[in-house]
Formats: C-alpha cells, sequence, structure tokens
C-alpha cells in the first residue's frame, strides 16, 4: 500500500505542467497550441522568452528530483526498498507525459528525466547532461541530442548505481523518453527536423 501511495504521489508531482503555468504566467500563448505543440522548455522558447523557456526548464527538472528524491529519503521511514524508488522515477516520468491536471497533454520528458538521474546519483545527471551538451553542440538539433543521451544513459547508470533495480529504472526511462520522441525520429529519418534557432511555418505562437 505504502509503495502505491508513493507512485501516486510522484505522478501528480509529474503532473504539474511549469510550461503551461509558466506560460500563463508570463502572458504567453499555450505551448500545446503552436510549434511542435509539445509543452516544454523548446517549445516555450520559440515566443522568443527566455526566461520564460528557462523557468520551465528547472520547474520540470525541479520536480523530477524532487520526487525521487523524497522517495529516496522516505522509502526507508516505511519499510520499501529501491523498488519504490524506481517506481516513483517512473511514474513522474509518466505524470509529466501524460498529465492529470492537463488532459493528459503532456512533454517529452528531457528536463525531468535529467532531475530524476541528478536525484539518484549527481555524477549520473551530470553525464547525462554533458552528452546532450556535447551533442547539441555537434548537431544543433535538440531531440537528437536527447536521443544520444537516453542512448547513453543506462550505461551511465550502470557505471554509477548500486542497485540492478535503479539500472533498470534507469533503463526503462530511457526508452519511454525515446518514444516520446518517436515524432522526431521520423522526422529526423525524413529530414525534417530543424535545427535549434531555426523556425518553421506554424512554429511561431498565435498573437
Amino acid at each position: 500500500m505504502n509503495t502505491v501511495i508513493f507512485i501516486l504521489a510522484a505522478y501528480l508531482i509529474g503532473s504539474v505542467s511549469f510550461a503551461v503555468l509558466t506560460s500563463k504566467m508570463f502572458g504567453l500563448p499555450d505551448p500545446r497550441t503552436f510549434g511542435s505543440k509539445n509543452p516544454g522548455a523548446t517549445n516555450v522558447l520559440r515566443t522568443g522568452k527566455k526566461l520564460a523557456a528557462a523557468v520551465t526548464l528547472l520547474g520540470d527538472g525541479a520536480k523530477g528530483w524532487l520526487a525521487v528524491f523524497l522517495a529516496l529519503r522516505l522509502a526507508p521511514t516505511y519499510g520499501l526498498d529501491e523498488t519504490a524508488v524506481a517506481a516513483s522515477a517512473i511514474a513522474v516520468f509518466l505524470g509529466h507525459a501524460y498529465p492529470v491536471f492537463f488532459g493528459f497533454h503532456g512533454g517529452k520528458g528531457v528536463a525531468t528525466v535529467l532531475g530524476i538521474l541528478l536525484a539518484l546519483n549527481p555524477w549520473l545527471g551530470l553525464a547525462a547532461l554533458a552528452t546532450w551538451l556535447l551533442a547539441t553542440y555537434m548537431f544543433r538539433i535538440s531531440s537528437l541530442s536527447a536521443l544520444i543521451a537516453a542512448a547513453f544513459t543506462p550505461f551511465y547508470g550502470w557505471l554509477w548505481l548500486k542497485s540492478g533495480v535503479l539500472v533498470a529504472a534507469v533503463a526503462a526511462l530511457s526508452l519511454l523518453l525515446m518514444w516520446r520522441h518517436k515524432s522526431n525520429i521520423q522526422n529526423l529519418l525524413s529530414g525534417k527536423e530543424h535545427a535549434i534557432g531555426k523556425t518553421q511555418p506554424g512554429d511561431a505562437p498565435p498573437q
């Protein structure tokens, strides 16, 4: 029963969409209505409001970190092991991807996964972040950078996590992240995915 409570709490934390809330706070259009229609920092950035995008990025990362941090600290108190932590990590991601508060239309989860990884092990999170930054510098395509980082992250988890259950959770998160990018993968294969900073018709938010 306690594990179910942990999962539910993590899912609800993940369901807070910082892209939508931040856009409202800054008087911006709903990010689900323009560009990629993805409620995430990259789409918020298409409005030209860098501060709003930064707040979205930090908020989405923080909720992933918070859910796992609380699970790590509280699980032993309730007689739970790493399984509850792993379940909480996946639940907060699913909350972000399919938020109950926003019609189950959520983001792709890159920042949230980074927050999860930082909570599990700072070196794990930093390694994933460094991979994303390097790929971004090389290719200038946000989705491709996320996919490359996701591909390497299970290996980083194997290096820095002592629990096989947590390594499995990290691998599952990487696969889920790739699944959430399936439309981007199709665009990459067809040459339609555009670089950071370059806009296409329909990317601009409604005025």
